[in-house]
């Protein structure tokens, strides 16, 4: 593979001499190992998505300079941050320059009056908790690829945190960032413009706007962040229950009961605990009376955690649920995040253990409507499995998005054997995901609670789930972005700049 002739000779010389030469990189191990993301594709079509070349800019400013480069010669850019995204975010469509912003990783203040930190995007939630811990400080943003995300693909997905209910999510926990635009041109998005300002009434939200961008609007650099006390205690109960519906009205109960210390619950449906059973997966012990779990968490200072505990563990006696013990239940909430590591492994539909990568759909969908999401979900899958010896149903996790229950992030793992896609086997799983994703959208929910919507199938769903909304998108994309260079290809957005689209 050959770099393309636009971007050989002038532009490599630009790039060198406004970040070094030895920060530009073009040999095929660097753009192959920023060509993919965890989320499957078929093997024999990966050069399809190869970066020309990859860039490791270590300021605002050098990523300003790549930035206008690339723009006055109209090559594409892609932003890459951890590499951890499940939608394709951060895989380049049209080849072009990938932007890894690694080497943006200083911390470059702690502020323990105001309860903020000020770091570059290159850093992740682990490496910033093990100096903030010093402290007694904590920055509670914890997805389930906490130990490898970076803070600007948290800000580029709009990030969804396993303790969100406690504490917020990534649009919560972030107060404010520096953006570089499409032109090259630097903002600071924030309430108030300010970088430590938590509530504004001045101008539109506009760091909500950017927040989510999936690449397509520039690249964020650096980020304001608020802190938090390490919290003296944890509680996270594990329960069994002999069937589902026992579980999710447990769950609800859990959810609704007003303690304040509440970070979070988790339900593992029967189709989850068959997968770790029948794998040897499981963290805590099933025998078959088990047809589903419930995980309950809770933070805060000791005697707050131990008066809340009291009344979540009764509320789960009385619904039913056997409670699995002290070790168990911390152990398995201690592992929650080596969840995020592909398996690489499955079974076929014939029983074949098979070296499988994962994908993991994640709509947001609300708590009344999870019991008939869940049924049409495992038939999608079902029916595909019929069909393709490539595909394995994981089962089904239900994660509070809010401390009040109102909707949760509806999961459902599907193994694939990727490897093994051919042509008609991929297209089947496109059209798999379009299904996932329009039972989603008639249950009144959200394509996507935290990963995007960035993957052929459920990206077409986008404009529907939005409505009007996605006109003003591709105004936005238009003005923004007007020769098309950031991320081009994700969601749709090409279509801004079509003939007849409305000004």
């Amino acid at each position: 593979m050959t770099i393309a002739p636009e971007l050989s000779g002038r532009v490599l010389t630009e790039l060198a001499g406004a970040i070094g030469g030895e920060h530009v990189l073009t040999s095929k191990t660097a753009r192959y190992n920023r060509a993919r993301v965890p989320a499957p594709f078929p093997v024999h079509r990966w050069p399809e998505r190869v970066p020309d070349l990859v860039v490791l800019p270590g300021s605002t400013e050098e990523v300003a300079e790549v930035v206008r480069i690339a723009n006055a010669h109209r090559i594409p850019i892609v932003p890459r941050d951890g590499g951890t995204g499940l939608t394709d975010g951060a895989v380049p469509e049209r080849r072009g320059i990938v932007v890894d912003v690694k080497r943006l990783n200083q911390i470059k203040e702690i502020d323990l009056e105001n309860r903020t930190c000020t770091v570059g995007t290159g850093i992740n939630a682990l490496k910033l908790n093990e100096v903030l811990a010093k402290h007694g400080l904590i920055y509670p943003d914890d997805p389930a690829s906490y130990p490898c995300s970076l803070v600007g693909g948290r800000i580029g997905t709009s990030g969804w945190s396993l303790v969100g209910s406690r504490y917020g999510h990534s649009r919560d926990l972030v107060l404010s960032f520096d953006f570089v635009l499409p032109t090259g041109k630097v903002i600071h998005l924030g309430d108030g413009g300010g970088r430590k300002v938590s509530k504004s009434s001045s101008g539109y939200q506009l760091k909500h706007l950017f927040m989510g961008h999936q690449g397509t609007l520039g690249i964020a650099t650096e980020a304001t962040l608020k802190l938090f006390p390490k919290p003296e205690a944890e509680l996270s109960p594990f329960w069994s229950f002999p069937d589902y519906d026992s579980a999710y009205r447990c769950v609800g109960q859990l959810a609704r009961a007003g303690v304040a210390t509440f970070a979070g619950a988790v339900l593992f449906d029967e189709w989850k605990v068959d997968y770790l059973r029948r794998d040897d997966e499981a963290y805590i012990p099933q025998p078959a009376d088990v047809r589903a779990l419930v995980c309950a968490v809770a933070y805060g200072n000791e005697d707050e955690v131990r008066a809340g505990g009291k009344r979540l563990l009764r509320i789960a006696r009385d619904a039913g649920a056997r409670y699995l013990g002290d070790e168990i239940s911390q152990g398995d909430w201690a592992a929650r995040h080596d969840r995020y590591a592909t398996p690489l492994h499955g079974r076929t539909r014939s029983g074949q253990v098979a070296p499988m990568s994962w994908h993991c759909e994640d709509a947001a969908i609300n708590y009344t409507e999870l019991a008939g999401v869940r049924v049409e979900w495992h038939a999608i899958v079902e029916r595909l499995r019929a069909r393709f010896d490539v595909f394995d149903d994981w089962g089904m996790f239900f994660y509070t998005s809010a401390n009040t229950g109102v909707d949760y992030l509806t999961e459902i793992d599907i193994g694939i054997w990727e490897q093994e896609l051919d042509d008609e086997a991929w297209a089947a799983w496109v059209d798999a995901k379009r299904e996932i994703a329009a039972v989603a959208l008639r249950a009144g929910g959200s394509i996507s609670a935290c990963h995007g919507s960035c993957r052929e199938g459920e990206v077409d769903l986008v404009p529907l789930e939005l409505g009007g909304g996605y006109d003003v998108m591709l105004d936005v994309k238009r003005a923004v972005d007007p020769n098309n260079i950031m991320n081009p290809g994700k969601y749709g957005l090409q279509r801004a700049y079509e003939q007849g689209v409305r000004a």
